[in-house]
């Protein structure tokens, strides 16, 4: 057969990871038939740390190892060293197709703090104060999607209600579209409060692969993961796959999630990443 898009797949008999073609692993796991197109949360030098990638350098990497979409999500001008306000405002002059895929250009906003929040979900207007993110709507609303995340340089961990409150009051916004990595162990969550908002405000909860490495520095996610993949069958709400690729390295590697996903034998048809058309879709609902 020849060689396929690539997948990485952790060879736990060896504690290492392996990279293998789609073939060697339907041959290996018949549960993954089907390849991803897309990886919408990564990250070039630009960003600061961990690389020295370009943003071409990781197209050209995505584009050879058989994905259809990249997305580049720089992180928020208040993480240090990351890209200034300059930097994002340049973006909708980005060539959306290059090198024989598509790509899109968003960004990976940082939560600055916890707003608060009074009533129920139904009725929207009983969120009283929006925490704060560090890009303005008119820059975000000019890129093809956010993420929101907490950073420790941007975010003191806090109680679990109010990093909940944190997370629910940045999904408001209508620009924010996925929440990464929920499962970070420093910020204690309530993961029902978090999945109602995110079916309510039409936003993503992402499974971070670097997260679930046993190299991530998030602490022990393994148990927040499964309670969001619980969650996301129960509602049977679709949920994204992300490798946080600090550069060319990791672009596409799914290779941890997809252990958990086999083990609690996930619906295919839940995980967004299997079509460019469906999470272009998802971007174009309106909250």
């Amino acid at each position: 057969l020849a060689a396929g898009p690539i997948l990485f797949y952790p060879d736990l008999s060896h504690s290492k990871t392996v990279t293998m073609t789609i073939y060697s692993l339907k041959e290996r796991h018949g549960y993954f038939m089907d390849c991803f197109e897309l990886d919408v949360h990564t990250h070039s030098v630009s960003s600061g740390h961990y690389t020295e990638d370009t943003v071409t350098d990781m197209i050209k990497h995505a584009s050879g190892i058989g994905l259809k979409l990249l997305g580049i999500s720089e992180h928020g001008p208040k993480l240090p060293n990351s890209c200034g306000l300059s930097y994002f405002r340049g973006l909708a002059l980005a060539p959306s197709k290059r090198m024989g895929i598509s790509v899109l250009y968003g960004a990976e906003v940082n939560i600055m703090d916890a707003g608060t929040f009074h009533g129920n979900l139904e009725r929207k207007t009983d969120v009283t104060s929006q925490g704060t993110l560090d890009l303005p709507d008119d820059i975000m609303k000019q890129l093809d999607y956010c993420i929101a995340g907490m950073h420790p340089p941007c975010f003191s961990p806090k109680t679990r209600e109010e990093n909940t409150n944190a997370y629910i009051q940045a999904m408001k916004n209508p620009y924010i579209r996925i929440i990464a990595h929920p499962d970070d162990g420093k910020y204690p969550v309530d993961y029902d409060r978090l999945m109602e908002a995110a079916m309510d405000f039409h936003v993503l909860l992402e499974i971070n692969n670097s997260s679930l490495s046993p190299e991530g520095y998030r602490g022990s996610v393994k148990e927040n993961d499964k309670t969001i993949l619980t969650l996301c069958q129960k509602y049977r709400y679709p949920v994204l796959l992300s490798s946080d690729s600090h550069g060319c390295a990791n672009i596409g590697n799914f290779s941890y999630a997809l252990f958990l996903i086999r083990e609690m034998k996930f619906p295919k048809e839940l995980i967004l990443n299997r079509s460019t058309d469906a999470f272009f879709r998802f971007l174009q609902k309106n909250k």
